[in-house]
């Protein structure tokens, strides 16, 4: 979470947990895995990475597989 600001992880706990880019978020927080990776890896936007993260934007059906597979990549919280 160290690399999360309180509004974002707040925001991520009450957004809707079905949605594909909530769940990204939720183990991204967790695990620590900055917003710039995620964007990185899936070449998208930092603020489309924020916009899944928070429930204000859905995953496109074009990323949807490489999102599932990166979300089961993420690993495990190391706190």
């Amino acid at each position: 979470m160290q690399n999360y600001s309180v509004k974002v992880v707040k925001l991520n706990a009450e957004a809707d947990s079905t949605l594909l880019g909530v769940k990204l978020g939720r183990v991204c927080i967790a695990a620590g895995v900055p917003v710039q990776q995620v964007s990185h890896t899936l070449n998208v936007s930092k603020s489309v990475v924020y916009k899944w993260f928070t429930g204000r934007g859905e995953v496109g059906k074009h990323l949807r597989e490489k999102v599932e597979a990166y979300y089961r990549s993420v690993p495990p919280t190391a706190a």
